[in-house]
């Protein structure tokens, strides 16, 4: 497995070995061992799927207190563009984002570790996205920032127009809300 460290340290992307054929592919998704060797120690205890259309915006989402979760996340069908964005209050990195694509065709995955609010958006006609983490969900603990924080100023490279957002995401945390009662 091959890791791609990012402008965040904490923030990795795995591409794995594919052994491809005339038959197909095949790759280990996860390996405890593997992972562990290389300082990953998080113990999954969930796993989570979503299905998208194109210009879906997720996030960006976290979980407070005990609940905080680390991702591990990959797409299964389609392409996104993966967003983690440092709230770790005493952080060099606070404030700053990580945005890289993953498909189904470039096989990488994230570790979004405790401490990032996460979101994806949808680039290309429908995505489906698996991802573990390493807590369970909690809904009290649930928080979010805005998808459209200007102070983050995050390209999702989706036309505003074009964006499919939930009411509830619309509803996120300015970053400036954030910074003044940070759970991080």
């Amino acid at each position: 497995m091959k890791l791609i460290k990012t402008e965040i340290p904490d923030v990795i992307i795995f591409t794995p070995q594919v052994f491809e054929d005339n038959r197909g592919y095949f790759f280990e998704s996860y390996n405890k061992k593997l992972f562990q060797d290389i300082g990953i120690t998080q113990e999954f205890v969930q796993d989570n799927k979503s299905f998208s259309k194109h210009g879906t915006v997720r996030g960006l989402h976290f979980q407070k207190g005990k609940h905080a979760q680390a991702k591990l996340i990959r797409v299964i069908t389609g392409r996104i563009l993966d967003v983690s964005v440092d709230i770790r209050a005493n952080s060099p990195t606070f404030g700053k984002f990580v945005s890289h694509e993953i498909s189904s065709d470039n096989y990488q995955q994230i570790l979004v570790p405790h401490g990032f609010a996460h979101g994806f958006s949808v680039l290309s006609e429908y995505a489906i996205i698996e991802y573990k983490c390493d807590s369970y969900y909690n809904k009290e603990s649930e928080a979010s920032i805005l998808y459209n924080d200007k102070d983050l100023n995050i390209d999702w490279l989706v036309e505003e127009k074009k964006m499919l957002i939930s009411d509830k995401d619309k509803l996120g945390l300015t970053f400036e809300e954030y910074k003044q009662n940070p759970c991080f």
